[in-house]
């Protein structure tokens, strides 16, 4: 299977789904990430005194240790405005999301969720545009190889640590769960360190302790009850 992992900021596949995407590419899958933006306009460029364009290098630096550790299938950063992808004409945004589903030949698109996790616009904004698309090639013949479009999500933690300001899927949300052995914990744990300029905000988010041993994901317009474990479950090329 192929897996389109689409984010608008480096780090977005570190905060969570870096042990899925581990495991996907352990299993013999092709595992592609493409990224928006550099991430420069972070709020951290402060307390670094760097400009947007510095804090975009250092973070796409950061963004290259991880996939030296997770050795992806490909990876394409973008250079659209860091939290300015509102701004963009979402048919143009659309033909983005289209053209790498049509470079990767994805049969599994990965974004965000419609509440974005952090609410963050950009979040929104990919969520929205890339459930467009995979609406739009639905049952076009061209796309046939497309199948299904999944979120990755957070469910609220039990100990009620974590991002105060989080978004969180109802339980009842939750399609599919994939369960991380040690290996997939420890990888979680090495991507996530790669970002030297989140350090502060990966401690305070309790980033580690808020993914556990699980990865969550809502499926597009399908659901299981009891939930998958694997997201190409119940899949036919």
């Amino acid at each position: 299977m192929n897996f389109l992992y689409i984010f608008p900021h480096p780090d977005d596949e570190s905060f969570g789904p870096s042990p899925a995407m581990f495991q996907q590419l352990q299993q013999g899958h092709q595992v592609h990430l493409l990224t928006l933006t550099r991430g420069g306009a972070t709020k951290q460029r402060f307390r670094l005194n760097f400009s947007v364009e510095e804090m975009g290098n250092v973070r796409v630096q950061e963004m290259q240790k991880v996939n030296a550790i997770l050795k992806l299938t490909s990876m394409n950063i973008l250079d659209l405005e860091d939290g300015g992808l509102t701004k963009i004409n979402p048919i143009e945004l659309g033909n983005i999301v289209k053209e790498y589903i049509q470079k990767t030949q994805a049969n599994i698109v990965v974004t965000y969720p419609q509440h974005g996790i952090s609410g963050h616009f950009d979040h929104l904004t990919i969520h929205s545009v890339t459930k467009q698309v995979f609406c739009e090639l639905q049952g076009n013949k061209e796309f046939s190889f497309l199948k299904r479009l999944a979120f990755f999500t957070l469910t609220k933690p039990e100990t009620g640590v974590g991002n105060p300001n989080a978004k969180f899927s109802a339980e009842s949300e939750i399609d599919c769960i994939i369960k991380l052995e040690l290996p997939e914990i420890n990888i979680l744990k090495e991507t996530l360190h790669c970002y030297e300029t989140y350090k502060d905000v990966i401690q305070q988010l309790d980033v580690i302790n808020e993914i556990g041993n699980k990865v969550h994901f809502e499926i597009w317009n399908e659901n299981y009850k009891p939930v998958i474990h694997d997201l190409t479950e119940h899949l036919i090329l």
